[in-house]
């Protein structure tokens, strides 16, 4: 249970931690700048590999496109332009212009701040096309699983997250667990049902809460595991016939419920006010 608790909430806190490292910081997080000459390499590759397969199949890129003619690559020699605009229509330009970036890189400090947001927002706009290849009806399995691998390979040195976020992350939630525990297993254990907890209850509530958990974690299924443990706490007290505390379980789903909107309405007057004054 707390290796998966653990697990589920350090994936928000780094993924968290980086994206607001990305927007502080561009310069040093926006790629890995400590990425080795073959992870680089690797990223290539899988560039070229994956523009070869489009090339075969050009069909693939219309029906995600929707249009007949694709967006062609720019003449050697030719200008291009400075903005680059995320659309399936201009994938073949895309890698086009991610190989002219990595050609002879063998560290990315060699790369303007610009050309790594640049290479950043290309590599991602890619992926996203991808993925909409991978769902088509008429791709094979090993078609499928071949460009999951070359996804992968693509963005390792784009989604990643240094070992010393990950330490913070996991020394925070530790030291947090150590300060709180006493509140969280008081409410968790005595205030959602009206009776106390069995041994019985809290193995079959933990059992439950770690499958739950982890299975979320596995697949990148975004839950709260507050939620999925209380819930699996509930459930024990409800077939004990002991009920329900009104109280607890009306804050638990009162605090989900407004958690959600008030997040949603913030975050989309903090990106308008962002896209005002920026």
């Amino acid at each position: 249970m707390a290796f998966s608790h653990g697990a589920n909430d350090g994936q928000k806190g780094i993924g968290l931690v980086m994206l607001v490292l990305i927007g502080v910081a561009p310069a040093g997080f926006v790629v890995n700048m400590n990425a080795s000459s073959y992870e680089i390499t690797r990223t290539r590759d899988a560039i070229n590999n994956v523009e070869t397969y489009f090339e075969q199949r050009p069909d693939l890129l219309k029906a995600v496109t929707g249009v007949d003619q694709l967006i062609p690559s720019p003449e050697p020699g030719a200008t291009e332009p400075t903005e680059f605009h995320c659309h399936p229509a201009n994938t073949i330009n895309a890698l086009n212009r991610a190989k002219g970036m990595l050609a002879n890189v063998e560290s990315y400090d060699k790369l303007s701040v610009e050309q790594r947001s640049q290479l950043r927002r290309i590599m991602l706009c890619i992926s996203d096309t991808t993925d909409k290849v991978v769902k088509l009806p008429g791709v094979s399995s090993d078609d499928q699983r071949l460009l999951k691998k070359l996804k992968t390979d693509m963005l390792s040195t784009i989604e990643y997250a240094p070992v010393w976020i990950i330490m913070a992350v996991a020394l925070a939630l530790g030291i947090g667990t150590m300060i709180g525990w006493r509140r969280v297993a008081t409410t968790i254990g005595e205030k959602i049902g009206k009776k106390g907890m069995t041994y019985a209850q809290g193995m079959s509530a933990q059992m439950t809460a770690a499958v739950s958990i982890g299975l979320a974690s596995y697949t990148g299924m975004p839950v709260s595991t507050t939620h999925v443990l209380s819930s699996s706490v509930a459930g024990t007290m409800v077939v004990d016939g002991g009920g329900l505390q009104r109280k607890t379980v009306t804050s638990i789903l009162m605090a989900w419920v407004f958690t959600l909107p008030a997040a949603i309405i913030l975050s989309g007057v903090l990106y308008w006010l962002s896209l005002k004054i920026i």
